[in-house]
């Protein structure tokens, strides 16, 4: 009988995590045919989440608070339960902590896999969210899609049961900048998607701004494809190219027909122009030349605390 942990990072989630846990042990009650734990990696939260969680664990022993020493983020933070989860557990259930991903679908998610899958991620069949993200989430997977060779499946995010020794390999990786959706899908072995509606945020806002979305966005597409600095070369090779022909008939036009082609409000769009591209391509070697000296630092991507595995008395 495989033991299951349900990882999840929280950060500042003090109005989510007891309707979280609610919710879970409703659908992975004591009865549940395996046995299981609650892993919540206390992400450096500055609200009374922390206290929450011990009061929970006072009346559940199944939970496992993970104390990380500041706020390293989502990645690093589900990394780390990551870590913990694989001293113990056979199936590692991951999972964001605002109730979007459904509780109720772990059960479908762990049925499915023990069909004889390393991996079963969700399928976001549908989204609560504005319009706005709901296209913003379905262009990202699309462009991740064109521009990298790894076959990335659409619309899954981190939402997935794995077995210890996917999640073993994934831990394993040397990289900071890291898109786990992606290295779960670089790392192989059989995996099968789940198609599963995508709740809505039960309370408060967002932890993962904007901002942040693009940055994850970018560590995606940097981490899984090089396309970016192929663009490079094929758009100046363009503007070269484009240059010199239209100089070439500058020319033609000045001393052939003895007229004057193109004047200066057109010789400042261009120098602007190439500046502008110059500085985009500038920004595009920074993004690849600063990952690669996060990589060469080998600082930790998360320092854990302290670790509490069963109440407190």
């Amino acid at each position: 009988m495989p033991s299951i942990a349900i990882v999840a990072p929280v950060f500042n989630e003090e109005q989510n995590i007891p309707e979280l846990h609610r919710r879970l042990k409703a659908a992975l009650p004591p009865s549940f045919p395996h046995t299981v734990s609650f892993l919540y990696i206390n992400d450096g939260s500055t609200d009374s989440t922390l206290g929450i969680l011990h009061d929970l664990q006072a009346t559940d022993e199944r939970i496992v608070i993970i104390d990380l020493a500041r706020n390293f983020g989502h990645q690093p933070a589900v990394m780390a339960g990551i870590e913990v989860a694989l001293e113990k557990h056979d199936l590692l259930v991951l999972m964001d902590s605002d109730l979007q991903d459904l509780p109720e679908a772990v059960p479908n998610l762990i049925e499915k896999q023990q069909q004889g899958y390393d991996v079963v991620y969700a399928v976001r069949t549908k989204r609560q969210e504005s319009l706005f993200h709901r296209f913003a989430f379905r262009a990202f997977y699309r462009l991740l899609a064109a521009v990298s060779p790894l076959k990335i499946p659409m619309d899954s995010g981190l939402f997935c049961v794995m077995s210890s020794r996917v999640a073993r390999v994934i831990l394993e990786m040397p990289e900071r900048n890291r898109f786990i959706p992606g290295l779960r899908a670089y790392a192989g072995f059989r995996q099968a998607g789940l198609p599963v509606a995508r709740g809505e945020r039960f309370a408060g806002e967002a932890k993962v701004g904007l901002r942040r979305q693009i940055q994850l966005a970018f560590d995606a597409i940097v981490s899984f494809s090089t396309i970016p600095l192929k663009l490079l070369t094929i758009f100046g090779f363009t503007v070269a190219a484009s240059a010199f022909l239209v100089g070439f008939t500058g020319l033609v036009a000045k001393y052939v027909f003895s007229t004057q082609l193109l004047g200066w409000p057109f010789g400042l769009t261009t120098l602007l122009f190439v500046a502008g591209i110059q500085l985009i391509s500038t920004g595009i070697l920074g993004e690849y030349l600063g990952r690669i000296y996060d990589e060469v630092k080998k600082r930790p991507y998360y320092i854990i605390s302290s670790v509490h595995e069963k109440a407190p008395r």
